[in-house]
């Protein structure tokens, strides 16, 4: 037990938490003395530090007349304290120490955290610091470390947060904003129809994330105060004792106890009990033996069945779900999915349970239906209760209890780091349950013991009585009669019919006799791997570069031994290079279909290894194929050889190819109807490139593709190609050379010649020109546009404009997300940063709104205007902070073994060979000078300039939003020009403003113009403020962009992309992408070939 700290206060310190055998961190569990719990995680070798703080308050507890109030105050926290008034002093604090944040909202919890540098130093270079780096060595200085500015701010979040009334209803329209982002997506329209027909009584069938309605106009009507409510909830439901805090940083565990103490104590605790839900179910009787039919936006087809479950919180030493799970859902041969699969029924399935609060749970079994399979509906639900029937009349198995238990341990005894703020985010969730304090770690991972009689009763709520059934198709059965209140999803609901629920306990009970043989529990698994030796030898340095150790006409190797994670994984990356696939569209849907063959022939064989940690890839590209084989080293030769020899004797059978074929043209189609700001990128860079395909005429191509095509396709890929690979981890040289070898008698494929390898290039936009391209959106009922807004820059093999680009994308980071997204309020989704596309290296701005396109795009324009005089005024230490913060991003340490295998395969990938990518980044970012930034933005940025070169893609929607009403207007118009002005810190005069807009129509027509508006807003301010001219057009433009009055002058007329080809070839192409220096000299000992 260490010594107490501060005030002598004796306390309990958790120290031996279990950890995974790698781990190096140090670790303390203390408990403050308002209650508040908190996990500290010191990391001498992190550079980047990070804290979370989880609150025991989610949607579940929302008012019922004000639904989604949680999620609304999660927004509102972040917008100024009493300590820290300013509403984006928190985000600038952490943008200027390469930071981040964020937050979400769940049913019973809010969980707030970020990142940022550890230190305030820029590292020199990438070199690990000193395994023997002691606690003491450390920075203990609170002016030393980023990690004690940034929780000081995050810390009044829970001390004394403002909820100013200027910036309730701008966070509440980023709420009805993020909610509108959702209103076409599945995922949300299902799982919101799910919770509509639970129980009335449970908070599980409320509306959780709130939209304008829900949050103001539905309280103003009632007469209710809005930011007072959102003041109550937040003194209702945050206190202390129900709050769980993580720091992780590189200071010793005593500085950051200290830390936490003086910080977080000052958390009020209000001694409130954990909610539970127990006295009341998700589903009564009333909701148990329904069948509802749901008609999706997405061509998709799915059935579910939900079983009302129980709360396993307590039972983490079993886990008993995840006996059913496994044995539910697994796709080898026996199992549920091999049997519908086989019938051609299904492509897929999934099966666990979840504790969706305390008291409540539920499991789910969800099946990727075929055509044929939602006609056979009823079979697949009969299947299912088979097989349910048949693992409940055996008592529990423990050899399946024994593998689970042997992979989870071998899982966790191995576990790498993952990023800090991941780490931290994740253990405040984790910390809200009922874990032994020494097993945070390891308790949602582990299954530590055989649990015969938790699995049994487990297995009592899998029965024909107590569950649901869901239906999801847009065609089947019609005639859907009901709407769901808060997305509008179509739907038919009823009790399941006698005749049907006879059927099912028939199956269920007389399952021994009746059962088909091919159901039965899945083999031993013979992928859970055995040797876990890892050869460990200490370097002052890890290798950055792996060695290249084969170099001939049509083969080259890379390879490089493990030596900084020590775990006993390999990665093993396969590149066969060849034009075929992507030669014309044609090819380009034969490849994605022979891909996706290939694929679900190996579902069977692959699953025991994908559940043992080993797992494949098998991809096609605009430059060929890839495979990718990685996990556990031990049994990796084994799934390897099995996947090559399925690439090269795939036998294209008609009734897999016509299922997949299907599923493949309704993934073409439901690509149109994804969101708005997924679709765009896919447009830019269709115009960036020469050659690309869209899903449009890949779907026209797909309809006349036959299983007997593709059989005749696939062999002349391979027939000849030049191969690539890359083994990286827990391997040794001569095992790398046999991969090769193994590959090379695969495949055979004959000499490729240099002439016909692809070379990748992308178009060249001339100086001081403007381009638009703008297409419709295919989703009528989708509300909201999206921009693309690009500016070239130039080739990214120049180092130097690469360098300016990323330093600039850093400066204009929170800039833009606060003026465009949080002012502006534009839409939910604001992106801006640098784009490096092949040779195209640029900067662009992204943002989804119901705004129209021509609007966002003046908007940015403005935004990059006031941006320069930023940059111009900016003070030399603000920009080298920001430099600094560049270079700590850019050499950033690895966290584990993927992300370096990640690192060198996309050098490798991109035929760029730049290892050092990072190192040569800082080298030309260090040297850079203000002035180097403004001539930069002068030349290329600047929306003066007449030398930049611009492509705006517009996605256009067909729907429109509801029109505000004129009170409506009147009152934003006020609550914009408040916030505009406190921003300014000038004192708004709420009174005369209104009565400047009291006599305004502010009827469509008179919007058009604005011009009423704003003159009245010109006049308050320069006669009843009497600011001054600068002030007055600064506050004047930012209120005309949030009320959708501004008009911006284009510099010069755009011109219109019409038709894409003719455009193309009227444009230069770049140079093609090529190594940064000789392969020779990667080779080992650097020889030249």
């Amino acid at each position: 037990m260490s010594e107490s700290l501060n005030r002598g206060v004796a306390r309990e310190r958790i120290e031996d938490l279990e950890r995974p055998a790698l781990d190096d961190r140090a670790y303390r569990i203390i408990t403050l003395r308002n209650k508040l719990e908190v996990l500290l995680i010191h990391d001498a070798k992190t550079d980047k530090a990070s804290a979370a703080l989880d609150v025991n308050v989610g949607s579940f507890s929302d008012a019922e007349d004000m639904p989604g109030i949680a999620h609304a105050v999660e927004h509102l926290l972040f917008m100024g304290t009493e300590k820290y008034p300013k509403e984006n002093a928190y985000n600038q604090y952490l943008n200027a120490h390469s930071g981040h944040s964020n937050a979400y909202t769940a049913s019973t919890s809010t969980n707030y955290y970020f990142e940022l540098a550890a230190s305030l130093s820029t590292p020199t270079n990438s070199k690990a610091p000193s395994p023997n780096a002691t606690q003491e060595s450390l920075p203990t200085l609170k002016d030393e470390s980023p990690l004690w500015g940034a929780l000081d701010r995050f810390g009044q979040f829970f001390v004394a947060p403002l909820f100013l009334e200027d910036t309730v209803d701008r966070e509440i329209k980023a709420v009805d904003s993020e909610n509108k982002k959702n209103l076409q997506s599945d995922s949300w329209r299902l799982h919101q129809l799910n919770k509509a027909l639970s129980n009335p009584n449970h908070p599980y069938c409320h509306f959780s994330t709130g939209s304008w309605k829900t949050l103001h106009d539905d309280p103003i009507a009632r007469g209710v105060k809005i930011r007072d409510e959102f003041i109550k909830f937040y003194s209702t439901h945050y206190s202390a004792n129900r709050m769980k805090l993580v720091i992780l940083g590189r200071e010793s565990l005593d500085t950051l106890e200290e830390w936490a103490d003086e910080i977080f104590s000052k958390v009020p605790n209000k001694d409130l009990p954990r909610k539970r839900w127990d006295n009341v179910s998700v589903y009564t009787e009333n909701e148990l033996l329904t069948q509802t039919f749901a008609r999706p936006v997405f061509q998709s087809r799915s059935l579910e069945l939900s079983f009302l479950y129980r709360d396993e919180e307590d039972l983490y030493e079993s886990h008993p779900s995840r006996y059913l799970s496994h044995l539910i859902g697994h796709e080898g041969p026996g199992s549920i999915l091999a049997y519908i699969k086989a019938k051609g029924w299904a492509n897929g399935l999934g099966a666990g349970g979840s504790s969706m609060c305390p008291g409540s749970g539920l499991f789910n079994i969800n099946v990727k239906l075929t055509e044929d399979g939602l006609t056979h509906y009823k079979e697949v639900t009969k299947v299912i209760f088979q097989y349910i029937a048949m693992i409940r009349a055996q008592p529990p198995q423990k050899w399946v209890v024994e593998e689970q238990i042997r992979m989870s341990e071998v899982d966790f005894r191995f576990k790498q780091k993952s990023p800090p703020s991941r780490t931290t985010s994740a253990l405040g969730s984790v910390m809200q349950k009922p874990y032994d304090r020494k097993m945070l770690l390891s308790g949602p991972a582990v299954i530590r013991k055989f649990d015969a009689e938790a699995i049994s009763q487990a297995m009592t709520y899998l029965r024909p009585d107590n569950f649901r059934l869901n239906i999801v198709s847009q065609e089947f059965p019609g005639g859907w009669d009901k709407k769901e209140k808060w997305y509008g999803t179509e739907y038919t609901s009823e009790k399941i019919p006698g005749d049907f629920l006879t059927e099912i306990k028939h199956a269920f009970e007389n399952s021994a006799k009746e059962r088909p043989a091919d159901l039965h529990f899945p083999h031993k698994n013979e992928f859970i791997p055995n040797r876990l030796e890892v050869e460990k030898k200490e370097v002052d340095e890890p290798l950055k570069v792996p060695k290249l150790i084969r170099n001939d006409e049509n083969v080259r190797t890379w390879y490089k031994k493990d030596d900084q994670f020590w775990v006993p994984k390999a990665n093993v990356q396969i590149y066969l290079r060849t034009p075929l696939p992507h030669l014309t569209a044609r090819t380009t849907a034969m490849s994605a279909l022979y891909r996706d063959l290939v694929n679900d022939a190996l579902v069977e064989y692959s699953y025991d290894a994908d559940i043992s940690g080993l797992v494949y890839d098998f991809s096609t590209h605009s430059t060929g194929l890839s495979i990718t084989v990685q996990g556990y080293n031990d049994k990796l030769h084994v799934l390897l050889e099995k996947v090559l020899v399925s690439i090269r004797d795939l036998e294209a059978r008609e009734d897999r190819f016509k299922i997949l074929q299907d599923r493949l043209t309704r993934g073409f189609r439901n690509w149109d109807f994804g969101q708005p700001f997924h679709q765009i990128g896919t447009f830019s860079r269709f115009l960036k490139n020469e050659k690309a395909f869209l899903t449009d005429e890949l779907l026209k191509e797909l309809e006349g593709i036959s299983a007997q095509d593709v059989q005749q396709f696939y062999p002349q890929i391979l027939a000849q190609c030049h191969i690539e690979v890359m083994a990286h981890g827990n391997l040794y040289k001569e095992e790398a050379l046999q991969i090769t070898d193994l590959v090379e008698k695969t495949i055979k494929p004959k000499k490729l010649s240099p002439s016909q390898l692809p070379i990748r290039r992308t178009l060249i936009f001339p100086p001081g020109s403007s381009y638009v391209h703008e297409r419709q959106l295919k989703d009528p009922a989708n509300v909201n546009h999206c921009i693309e807004y690009s500016l070239y820059i130039g080739n990214s093999a120049d180092r130097d404009l690469r360098a300016k680009i990323l330093l600039l994308a850093q400066m204009t980071d929170e800039p833009a997300f606060n003026q465009l997204r949080t002012i502006e309020q534009l839409g939910y989704v604001v992106f801006s940063g640098g784009t490096f596309t092949d040779t195209w290296a640029g900067y662009r701005i992204l943002i989804q709104s119901e705004k129209d396109c021509q609007y966002l795009e003046g908007r940015i324009e403005h935004f990059l205007t006031s941006f320069e005089k930023m940059l111009h005024e900016m003070k030399e230490d603000e920009f080298e902070g920001h430099k600094r913060a560049v270079v700590n991003k850019r050499l950033e340490k690895l966290k584990n073994l993927a992300q370096e295998t990640s690192r060198f395969w996309s050098h490798i990938f991109s035929d760029t060979y730049d290892f050092l990518k990072a190192d040569e980044d800082v080298k030309h970012i260090e040297p850079l000078s203000k002035q180097h930034l403004i001539d930069f933005f002068t030349h290329y940025i600047s929306p003066r300039s007449t030398s930049r070169a611009k492509l705006s893609v517009h996605l256009v929607a067909q729907a429109k939003p509801k029109e505000s009403t004129a009170e409506e207007h009147k009152l934003q118009a006020i609550q914009t020009v408040s916030t505009i002005l406190a921003a300014e810190n000038i004192t708004p005069n709420t009174e005369k403003l209104r009565t400047r807009l009291l006599p305004l129509a502010f009827d469509p027509e008179s919007l058009k113009t604005g011009d009423a508006v704003s003159n009245a807003l010109l006049a308050h301010l320069s006669e009843d403020l009497k600011l001054g001219k600068e002030v007055v057009d600064k506050v004047l433009d930012e209120a005309k962009a949030a009320l959708g009055l501004a008009v911006e002058k284009a510099v010069g007329g755009p011109v219109q992309i019409k038709d894409v080809h003719i455009w193309k070839a009227g444009l230069q192409m770049s140079t093609g992408v090529k190594p940064v220096k000789d392969l020779g000299e990667f080779m080992e000992g650097g020889a030249k070939l």
